[in-house]
């Protein structure tokens, strides 16, 4: 029984700190990671090459 009571201590303890750090990143406005991430360049999603390679002569 102490096992249990011991695990469901520390589950809320990771969300109680889950919830903090959250909340300090809304607050300190940390987001603009968001931001670089959405106007970085696309990979081409076209898996053929654009020019055929040259032939082996």
């Amino acid at each position: 029984m102490s096992v249990m009571v011991l695990q469901v201590f520390v589950s809320l303890m990771l969300v109680a700190g889950s919830v903090v750090l959250f909340v300090y990143t809304v607050r300190s406005r940390t987001l603009e990671h968001v931001d670089r991430l959405a106007l970085a360049p696309l990979e081409d999603d076209d898996a053929r090459p654009s020019k055929p390679p040259p032939s082996p002569d």
